[in-house]
């Protein structure tokens, strides 16, 4: 598998990273730990968790594959993330009651839940340092200043190797990196946020921000939900269904038929290649998904599908201001 640099920093990633937020949910642990050991086996070392998936019993479930040993922890870039509660008023699990109750200070990116969120997931994931801890979204209430001082903190302690965003906009990621450069911080070294073939503003200002910020970029739902791959979830369903992109979607997935390749391994492949994406963020229910979605990685498109695609689902029309101004 050819790594890929992330970001500014010294660390290598695989060019796909494995999200996990359907295991112990949608997955079971068995067929979670199947997937996670052949993402093991295939060269897959990007491990994308939050401590709110599935009420903080995904980071358990995670922990206990690292707890297998075979240097499972060491060969993985494990990311995890910091803004919501993990666990609702009146958790049953005894694994995870500690903290359970849940009130003002638990939630957002004060120093107190930074720290207690960071502990946290520690325990849970059964490790003593996270490569990349993200912000899940921006909190408009906590200053800069303290944000910076409670995950250098974190990483003085070695409990955090390096700084991500999650759902940020370009010009929260032009604030942070500036308030950090002033406190001689490293600052964020990725954002993830959602990007797909229906979903590309980013296009406009946050992927450029990374760019010219030195961020490495991690596009999560590259499906829409499934939309894009023909079997929308749940939750998706509805609002699409009634959505006048049914006929584009069709009609995509007539192109990607004609390639020889399914609609959702032609998602994958498009978006894996767009300028300024480190690796695409997957959330495999299946050992069969996880496998269809590294072969996408192989799928070449020339010129010409390439403007098909364009045309099916059309940008915002390249980088602000040119995109919208002279």
């Amino acid at each position: 598998m050819e790594y890929r640099r992330f970001g500014r920093s010294g660390l290598s990633i695989s060019p796909i990273g494995l999200g996990s937020v359907n295991f112990s949910w949608l997955t079971d642990e068995a067929e979670s730990f199947a997937i996670l050991d052949c993402a093991f086996e295939r060269g897959v070392n990007f491990l994308d968790t939050s401590n709110n998936y599935n009420a903080g019993k995904t980071e358990a479930l995670l922990g206990r594959w690292f707890a297998q040993g075979n240097a499972r922890r060491e060969k993985t870039v494990l990311a995890t993330k910091v803004y919501a509660p993990p666990m609702e008023w009146g958790s049953s699990d005894p694994a995870l009651r500690s903290g359970s109750w849940v009130g003002p200070n638990q939630r957002g990116l004060s120093a107190k839940n930074i720290r207690d969120a960071c502990d946290a997931s520690l325990k849970r994931l059964q490790t003593d340092y996270i490569d990349l801890y993200q912000m899940h979204h921006v909190d408009r209430n906590t200053p800069w200043e303290e944000i910076w001082q409670a995950f250098e903190l974190l990483v003085q302690q070695g409990k955090v190797l390096y700084v991500g965003s999650s759902n940020f906009a370009a010009w929260h990621i032009a604030q942070a990196q500036e308030t950090a450069r002033q406190r001689q911080f490293f600052g964020l070294v990725s954002e993830q946020s959602v990007y797909n073939l229906l979903t590309r503003t980013v296009e406009l200002e946050v992927i450029p921000a990374c760019r010219s910020y030195g961020l490495a970029f991690l596009p999560y739902s590259p499906l829409a939900g499934g939309v894009l791959g023909g079997t929308p979830s749940d939750n998706e369903k509805g609002r699409r269904a009634a959505l006048p992109q049914s006929q584009t979607i069709a009609a995509f997935q007539d192109l990607s038929h004609s390639l020889g390749h399914s609609a959702g391994d032609v998602a994958l492949a498009w978006l894996a290649r767009q300028p300024g994406v480190t690796a695409p963020i997957i959330g495999p229910r299946t050992r069969a998904q996880f496998e269809s979605c590294v072969a996408a990685l192989a799928i070449e498109f020339d010129t010409e599908t390439l403007d098909r695609i364009d045309a099916l689902f059309p940008g915002p029309g390249g980088t602000a201001p040119e995109a919208y101004a002279w």
